[in-house]
């Protein structure tokens, strides 16, 4: 039989997505950079003709966590002791001794009864809202509009009622809380403590105030703050003392904690409910003991070694300081370890992304859409402890020059 004749062959719509991107900007390069055990935040840049010695300034291993002795000599004696992977999913052969410690451990961080891994943060919100979909009847998620895709996708594929909340707008939040239970919808108020695009922090407090008005579940994604806010770093729920009123935290283990993998933590009957549902938990591999033993002693490390939250802020106000006093538009809700240097136009933003890489070895990744709005583009700086005064003064300098 003769195939089908077509107007375009199917490669040519892959074709066109990408030039597409590539000519509004939009086109991500991965940038092919190795990390140095011990000479944290330089790495090496593989770039177009040789290596190059470069300082990242974007890394989401906000505390240099991934290169700490103790995490790594951890990681070290779990794979001596347990071999590289964990042998399957959870539920054949896949849960070993660590991630059973390790899932008590963040229960315990948190205050919580229970708490469950994921292979990642994104993994553990999107599905943990399909699960919550399942669970309860006439759910309504009621979402803040700056919400991490993760958060959008979970709501997406729940195939769930949503209704969307202007960013931090409390009366809004009420307008929807008030149409969802006149509607006899079940409400799910979802958002974030730390948004990581602008560097703002939601009211926890007001929503809380407002979940508890209307009997609401509460939903909150920590992956911005646990390990670099509260006593303990288990977040900014600690910091304010409202973890108690949080029905379920997320969190990443991929981020301050320096290693990979995410979770969620809550009363025990919720947590083992969304065990028993979530696909997205039950049918893939589970995460390796090697993961597990690192953020293990990532967590006790940073638990008693709250000094080093101390830095990780002392190097953030200086830089943002030194920004702002340079002429740096700075977006102006950030108030937290995020820096986010305004350029507002993609091509912009890729060039003097490229120019700081190229000329001065400073690598700091756009960010453009769909990650932000169109017309709000972004170099998005993140400090940690180990950023010296001399690697901010060559940043500002260099800021000034592919900026002007």
């Amino acid at each position: 039989m003769p195939p089908v004749k077509r107007n375009r062959h199917y490669l040519d719509y892959f074709s066109q997505t990408v030039e597409d991107f590539k000519g509004d900007g939009r086109y991500r390069i991965f940038n092919d950079i190795l990390r140095e055990r011990g000479n944290f935040p330089r790495s090496i840049w593989y770039g177009k003709y040789a290596p190059k010695n470069i300082v990242n300034w974007c890394s989401n291993d906000y505390l240099g966590m991934g290169q700490n002795q103790y995490v790594i000599d951890a990681m070290h004696t779990a794979l001596d002791q347990t071999g590289a992977g964990s042998g399957g999913t959870r539920n054949i052969g896949g849960t070993s001794h660590y991630h059973v410690t390790l899932e008590r451990v963040l229960a315990g961080l948190h205050r919580k009864e229970s708490s469950l891994l994921f292979t990642s943060a994104y993994v553990a919100n999107e599905w943990s809202l399909v699960a919550i979909s399942r669970i309860l009847p006439n759910v309504c998620f009621i979402s803040d509009e700056k919400n991490h895709n993760s958060l959008i996708m979970g709501v997406k594929h729940s195939r769930a009622n949503k209704r969307i909340f202007k960013h931090n707008d409390m009366d809004n939040l009420e307008k929807h809380l008030k149409e969802a239970v006149e509607a006899n919808e079940m409400p799910v108020i979802l958002f974030e403590s730390v948004y990581s695009m602008d560097g703002d922090v939601s009211p926890i407090e007001d929503i809380c105030d407002l979940a508890e008005k209307y009997g609401a579940f509460t939903f909150i994604d920590e992956v911005h703050a646990v390990g670099l806010y509260g006593d303990t770093g288990a977040g900014y729920c600690e910091k304010l003392g409202l973890s108690d009123r949080i029905d379920i935290i997320n969190g990443t283990l991929g981020k301050a904690f320096g290693v990979q993998g995410g979770y969620i933590a809550g009363k025990q009957i919720i947590v083992d409910a969304i065990r028993s549902v979530a696909a997205g938990f039950i049918f893939t591999t589970s995460m390796s003991p090697v993961l597990c033993a690192g953020v293990l002693a990532s967590v006790s490390y940073l638990k008693d070694h709250n000094v080093v939250r101390e830095k990780h802020q002392e190097r953030t106000a200086k830089l943002k300081q030194m920004l702002i006093d340079a002429g740096m538009d700075i977006h102006p809700n950030a108030c937290t370890h995020i820096i986010p240097v305004m350029v507002n136009d993609a091509f912009k933003c890729k060039v003097a992304s490229d120019r700081l890489l190229n000329e001065f070895g400073i690598y700091i990744q756009p960010i453009n859409s769909p990650t932000v709005e169109v017309g709000t583009e972004r170099l998005r700086i993140a400090p940690t402890p180990f950023h010296t005064d001399i690697m901010m003064v060559e940043l500002v300098e260099a800021l000034k020059e592919v900026l002007r």
